[in-house]
């Protein structure tokens, strides 16, 4: 069985689906040290003025380092409000917004304690939308080698590697964007902005972005 490993993150973007398309089994890390600037706590969304970073605030360890699945959300900066907003603002003149946007607020409506149950149940339901099923298990202990026969992409989807071509097994596949006259096409930007432009084509997309 074709198996893949993935860090947590918080509405990852479309290379990070084309693995949960292609690969049945998948294992998400959360033993490993929880490191800053990654997709763990932030995704990037295309709104009017160009890509939009939206950050989770996440509470400082007392020890100054932790495991990823103790990292708890604060709930600093009404941050949840403040990243709804910027979804709506990005994505309601989108052809797919009204018909997702139900699924997706009463994340930003709810209290979570830890990043990695926010980070799951937001993978689940995106999973729902697409109408992929992998099945998902988180990592019990930390691996720093994997079999042979487990893919590792714990590092290679990272925000500052988006478009560095690292990722041999992803392929750059265009879709419309709503603000694309504006920009021309932004590629592997959070799954939202390939849900809310392309509804349920979004399937088509990932299957394309594979490279076998």
């Amino acid at each position: 069985m074709k198996k893949a490993c993935l860090g947590s993150a918080y509405l990852a973007p479309v290379s990070y689906y084309a693995k949960l398309y292609h690969y049945p089994y998948i294992e998400v890390e959360t033993w490993c040290s929880y490191t800053k600037q990654t997709y763990r706590n932030r995704c990037q969304i295309v709104a009017a003025q160009g890509i939009m970073p939206l950050t989770v605030p996440v509470e400082k360890a007392a020890s100054g380092k932790a495991l990823t699945r103790d990292i708890r959300i604060s709930d600093h900066g009404n941050w949840r409000h403040l990243h709804w907003n910027a979804i709506v603002s990005a994505y309601n003149s989108t052809p797919f917004f009204e018909y997702y946007a139900d699924d997706f607020q009463p994340f930003f409506e709810k209290s979570y304690g830890f990043l990695v149950d926010f980070n799951r149940e937001l993978c689940q339901t995106v999973c729902r939308l697409l109408g992929i099923s992998p099945e998902i298990r988180e990592t019990t202990v930390f691996r720093r080698d994997l079999p042979a026969n487990e893919r590792d992409f714990r590092e290679i989807i990272h925000p500052k590697k988006r478009l560095s071509g690292i990722d041999t097994e992803f392929k750059i596949v265009p879709y419309y964007q709503v603000f694309q006259e504006r920009f021309g096409f932004i590629a592997d930007m959070s799954i939202l902005d390939l849900l809310f432009n392309m509804g349920p084509e979004s399937i088509l997309i990932l299957k394309e972005s594979v490279v076998e």
